[in-house]
């Protein structure tokens, strides 16, 4: 079986990704989902589980031994060195579900689509393009705070917590620009899986 294509899809908050990785579903790509795997590596089954329990304590495990995600949370979002030395027990294990799940699938296109899929090296050395979503400033807090119910100060405040739009687009294959209408957008993706589909 040939390995797939395999593209790294990401974006900043309100840029619309879930609507670029529902088109490319709709053509026949399989998605990873960085977040879901990462999810299963924390599992009591997975291979990150163990080594989390140890490195964090007893008392994240909750009802049924699963982690307790608010109570880890509680841990690593308020202290930087923590949630590296999280990071650095579940990105190894995520890394090779998302190589499992490349051997496993017949699929000719598979996204894996991380938030932070820069900063996870590994993930990216398994796809063979890099491609992010943007949208302008005012797009995304126009969306924020109608899809969310969020104020202004808060959709800044968020977008602000987030790493930079500019270096994606620096490092990125293709900047898909979701700052218009929904038909500009399914345009510009219409062009590239036309692109992509020639070349295979």
């Amino acid at each position: 079986m040939s390995r797939p294509l395999t593209i790294g899809l990401t974006g900043n908050i309100a840029t619309g990704k879930s609507t670029v990785l529902t088109y490319l579903q709709d053509r026949g790509a399989a998605v990873l989902d960085a977040d879901k795997l990462a999810h299963a590596a924390m599992a009591p089954d997975g291979p990150a589980y163990d080594a989390v329990v140890a490195a964090f304590g007893t008392a994240i495990v909750g009802p049924g031994g699963v982690i307790d995600r608010k109570a880890l949370g509680a841990i690593v979002f308020a202290d930087a060195a923590q949630l590296a030395r999280l990071e650095a027990i579940v990105h190894p294990a995520v890394f090779v579900l998302a190589q499992q799940a490349l051997d496993a699938t017949d699929a000719p296109v598979v996204v894996i689509e991380a938030i932070k899929l820069l900063e996870s090296g590994r993930l990216l050395r398994l796809c063979d393009e890099f491609w992010v979503v943007v949208a302008d400033e005012a797009t995304q807090i126009r969306r924020l705070m109608e899809s969310r119910g969020m104020d202004e100060a808060e959709a800044r405040r968020r977008m602000a917590a987030q790493s930079s739009q500019a270096e994606k687009v620096k490092r990125a294959h293709r900047v898909i620009d979701n700052s218009g209408s929904p038909a500009e957008l399914y345009a510009q993706l219409d062009a590239i899986w036309n692109e992509l589909a020639a070349g295979t």
